[in-house]
């Protein structure tokens, strides 16, 4: 099986290792140019939000080359550059593994190939632990054939051949990306083939001869979000504007998404109607091709079907009109065929219940049953629910390490081998191949110690937050270190969107930091998808400051142990983490000794106005609704610098490439910064897109440059 759900969809809209396809970043600058002559007196930086102009491109240059010259100047950084340099690198790394019948596909980047190779073994050679791979496609000769800085953005392929795929490749890095159909026989682009061109969208292949496709159609078929909310079919041999429509929503919703799933017994084609963030409108074809909104709640996720059991992800509580009453956080199921057949919701039943430390995180359905991961205490594990002879759900835990993350990193419908990748902060991740009639893990594959983890240890402690939540984190450190507060500490968090922050294995954060003495902390706080539904859903929209306060505990609860003091202790955060630092910069700046805020959300008056931002109204609230309006502007970064503050070092991280957070977020804030006279450092790459790296190189050098800051501010006892 090879679909996405919505589900997954929505939250890669925000997420910094993103799968949607978005647009074109020019569409904002457009925008920007109609503001009228009373919002630009009123924010006299608008001009920074035109990403391309010449006179925004200057500035940033600017700025850069302050920073540059003196970051690559310290002979720290060519030490953390070439160490960073060899881990992104390196050859010892695992191939993830992607199957499709009886090969296995993986995408692979390292010193010879940057933008990375495309490539396939047989299931049996990769199994062996030395693959002989197959390239398929080589996207370095890509782009210098073309003339095009293409960054790989995924595959799809038709089942169940799997021989013709989409490729989907993005100019730069940015979410927006082409779309070409590609031959894995004959290794090349199917001349006359499905292609689309530059755009926001998706697509999900119905049989090879049929795609689904979402993008940008014309005028009128984007949502104010900028994603599709038009899908059509498109049939092989016609063009494109000949594709038929199968679904509308509406230009207020966040995007509509196809996608099918395939199963023995039939093909389910289904869409998402995404309302909001948050709330969906769940559709599929029935048998005559008419399309069938679901009964389901309008915070729900689809996760698969097994065995004609359609299995849903509640985010809310459900008593659906068939009976039943069940809550926010479970997992479901019932007979999708038989709802679409006669229109009647038959039983529904729970098929994983997590109590309040607990949090389902996904399902996925094979050969010998379903595949469930959970968190219990952000610790992982993995479970295989089958059906029994009366149609109820039975569970027996898959036998993989204790402590650690527990990720599935592949499994297919008809298969019964399933990958999962294992790993904590001081053990590197271990790829397990299990075979799920027996659930006997076998080790497929291992990465090598980066750092001396036998000189470090992690503990997990909990802080007090200001209403009396318990918000748990990791702290990684060498063993033996005083607690006298005089350590260079790095605290990290996010905060949103239900995406959880795993404690795992980071060889760079290991080797860059670690190892040189300094100490680690990953903040679980809320917003986030650790214990299920709730714990992200307490801190949305005007009750978000719950995560900012659980965010300061931890700060001020590493203080208090003796770990760390402010002038010691930095802070990190990425997209929404950015604006967590954005908020923690101008609300407690005597907490901080250093900050790193990367692709940062920081105007929380103009976010929903800027490429993908109107999708992230359910998370943050609107600024067009007064109340709402209100608390965002008391938490804005932006519009709370004042000029007689005392605020810690600052290092502002972005891409102009990315389209989905704008650019204009960390410029505005940099130029505000710099009119009431307050000093900061900033990088912004001119490819990239939200990852703000394009390749390895870049990606090297961009946290070579981020260690670096901050080990020259946190540092010696006068830091």
């Amino acid at each position: 099986m090879r679909h996405m759900t919505a589900a997954a969809l929505t939250a890669a809209l925000m997420s910094t290792s993103a799968l949607a396809q978005d647009a074109d970043t020019t569409e904002d600058s457009q925008d920007t140019m109609s503001e009228t002559t009373e919002a630009a007196a009123a924010d006299p930086f608008l001009w920074l939000e035109e990403v391309e102009g010449e006179r925004a491109l200057t500035q940033v240059r600017e700025w850069n080359s302050g920073t540059l010259d003196t970051l690559k100047a310290d002979p720290l950084y060519e030490e953390l550059y070439n160490e960073a340099l060899a881990i992104v690198n390196s050859e010892d790394k695992i191939a993830y593994p992607s199957q499709r019948g009886d090969h296995v596909y993986n995408f692979w980047q390292d010193e010879t190939h940057v933008k990375g190779i495309w490539r396939r073994a047989t299931l049996e050679s990769y199994m062996s632990g030395a693959p002989e791979w197959d390239i398929l496609l080589d996207v370095d000769a890509l782009a210098e054939e073309e003339g095009d800085s293409w960054v790989y953005k995924g595959s799809s392929c038709a089942e169940p051949a799997n021989r013709r795929c989409i490729i989907t490749l993005s100019p730069g890095g940015s979410d927006a990306a082409v779309r070409r159909e590609f031959d894995v026989e004959t290794k090349s682009f199917v001349e006359d083939g499905y292609a689309l061109p530059v755009a926001k969208g998706f697509t999900s292949w119905i049989s090879e001869d049929e795609l689904l496709v979402a993008t940008d159609w014309g005028e009128g078929t984007m949502t104010e979000s900028g994603y599709p909310f038009v899908v059509k079919t498109w049939r092989r041999g016609t063009p494109l504007e000949d594709a038929e429509e199968v679904i509308r929503g509406d230009q207020t919703d966040v995007g509509v998404w196809p996608f099918a799933i395939h199963t023995e017994a039939r093909t389910y084609v289904a869409f998402s109607e995404a309302d909001t963030f948050y709330e969906t409108k769940w559709w599929m074809l029935d048998a005559e091709g008419e399309k069938v909104q679901l009964p389901l709640p309008a915070k729900s996720s689809i996760t698969d079907i097994h065995e004609g059991q359609l299995l849903v992800a509640l985010q809310e509580d459900w008593a659906p009109e068939s009976g039943g009453a069940f809550t926010s956080g479970q997992l479901v199921s019932f007979d999708i065929d038989q709802y679409l057949e006669t229109g009647q919701l038959g039983g529904v039943q729970a098929v994983y219940t997590p109590d309040d430390r607990s949090a389902f995180q996904s399902a996925s359905a094979t050969a010998a049953g379903v595949i469930v991961s959970i968190t219990e205490n952000v610790q992982g594990q993995a479970w295989l629910y089958t059906l029994d002879d009366a149609g109820q759900w039975q569970s027996t835990r898959i036998p993989l390490a204790e402590n650690s993350v527990v990720s599935l990193a592949d499994a297919d419908r008809e298969s019964a081998l399933a990958f999962f990748s294992v790993e904590n902060m001081l053990t590197p991740d271990t790829l397990y191949a299990v075979d799920l009639t027996t659930l006997e893990p076998s080790v497929a594959a291992q990465l090598p110690e980066w750092f001396d983890s036998a000189t470090m240890e992690v503990e997990q402690m909990e802080a007090a937050s200001k209403d009396g939540t318990s918000v748990p984190y990791f702290v990684m450190k060498p063993k033996g270190v005083e607690l006298d507060g005089t350590n260079p500490t790095l605290l990290y968090g996010y905060g949103g969107f239900q995406v959880t922050m795993d404690p795992s294995y980071s060889a760079l954060r290991g080797k860059l930091w670690v190892e040189n003495g300094g100490t680690f902390v990953l903040a679980n706080i809320r917003g986030g998808g650790e214990f299920g539904p709730a714990w992200h859903q307490a801190g949305l929209k005007t009750n978000r400051q719950v995560i900012y306060d659980d965010f300061i505990a931890v700060g001020e609860d590493l203080i208090e142990r003796g770990v760390t003091a402010p002038e010691h202790l930095g802070i990190m955060g990425g997209s929404n983490g950015g604006l967590l630092m954005g908020v923690m910069y101008t609300q407690r700046p005597d907490l901080w000794g250093a900050v790193v805020c990367q692709v940062p959300l920081l105007d929380m008056l103009r976010y929903h106005k800027l490429l993908a931002g109107a999708s992230w109204v359910g998370e943050y609230g609107s600024p067009e609704i007064p109340e709402e309006r209100e608390f965002l502007q008391s938490i804005s970064p932006y519009h709370n610098v004042e000029a007689d503050a005392d605020y810690p070092p600052i290092f502002f991280v972005t891409s102009t490439k990315d389209d989905r957070v704008h650019p204009g977020h960390a410029r505005k804030m940099a130029a505000r910064l710099a009119e009431e006279g307050h000093a900061f450092d900033y990088y912004e790459n001119i490819e990239g897109g939200h990852s703000a790296a394009a390749n390895l190189i870049e990606t090297a050098n961009r946290v070579a440059l981020e260690y670096t800051w901050l080990w020259d501010r946190l540092n010696g006892d006068d830091a």
